[in-house]
């Protein structure tokens, strides 16, 4: 996964919605579409790019395809952001011991 193909399809608001949509479990697209401010087809584009960004996950179901958060997509880019999680506690760590050798 490109970490910047899952940051630029998130990017968008109405992913961002299908996204979070997600959260509630696996969804056909026509449950997903409920009530969104954009067509079933859009929205069925719009989960062709989370899939390509590798956040989405998709089977078949007898003639719908139902779509879920793909958690290893969702774990690789964690783990990418969480480099700067540890670089400002690193930071903060620094900025402590320092202020603590001020004392």
């Amino acid at each position: 996964m490109a970490y910047g193909n899952a940051l630029e399809a998130l990017a968008d608001p109405t992913r961002r919605k299908v996204f979070e949509r997600l959260r509630q479990g696996p969804q056909a697209v026509g449950r997903l579409a409920a009530g969104m401010p954009v067509s079933r087809p859009a929205v069925s584009q719009h989960l062709k790019v989370l899939k390509e960004a590798g956040l989405v996950s998709e089977e078949q179901e007898g003639t719908r395809r139902i779509y879920r958060i793909d958690p290893d997509g969702l774990a690789k880019l964690r783990a990418w952001l969480d480099q700067f999680w540890e670089i400002a506690l690193d930071a903060f760590k620094a900025e402590a011991e320092r202020s603590e050798g001020d004392t």
